[in-house]
């Protein structure tokens, strides 16, 4: 696997932001983890305003959270982005959990993702989170395996705003055990 890492977004990926929102849109999938850059697509700056008013948390009626891009060293292309939310209230407590992520379209079925959330349970357990709760539509197979993959045991599923979701809880330290027997010894950064 090429090497990958989590970047905050900046400035210098304002193009790539947009490129990987219009890949979202072209494909007509829905957009996950991206801390709504889709709704900013127009107002970047904006957006990453928006972001560090989240990671301070200080936003009226919404939990601190970060978001985070998948850069592919090798060619310093965005191909992914996750949402970190550092606690829950209700509604994320029934849907929306403590991670929320995307993989672009073209970059799907590559191992990506899984080694998004092994990044995002080492900024959770950096954070003192132990355990975190991650949801996904029912009919989300790509997701519901990547969430098992991650040591993610499934708590229930319910029906929320007419979709069925499934509510996983990952132990935060025996998925980084896990991924780092995995991961680690590949030399991936």
């Amino acid at each position: 696997m090429e090497n990958l890492k989590l970047i905050r977004p900046t400035k210098e990926y304002e193009k790539q932001a947009k490129e990987y929102i219009q890949e979202f849109i072209d494909y007509k999938s829905e957009i996950n983890g991206s801390g709504g850059l889709d709704k900013y697509i127009d107002n970047y700056n904006a957006w990453l305003e928006r972001n560090e008013m989240y990671r301070k948390g200080i936003i009226p009626d919404r939990v601190p959270a970060e978001t985070f891009m998948l850069i592919r060293e090798d060619d310093n292309k965005l191909i992914g982005m996750i949402n970190i939310r550092l606690k829950l209230n209700e509604e994320l407590l029934i849907h929306g959990g403590h991670i929320g992520y995307g993989i672009r379209p073209t970059e799907r079925r590559k191992g990506y993702n899984s080694y998004q959330l092994y990044l995002a349970l080492k900024f959770c357990d950096e954070q003192g989170l132990d355990k975190v709760l991650l949801t996904c539509y029912k009919d989300n197979l790509g997701s519901a395996k990547t969430i098992q993959n991650s040591c993610g045991v499934l708590e229930n599923e319910i029906e929320y705003k007419d979709k069925v979701f499934q509510r996983y809880w990952i132990d935060v330290k025996k998925a980084l055990e896990k991924g780092s027997k995995k991961y680690e010894k590949k030399k991936v950064k």
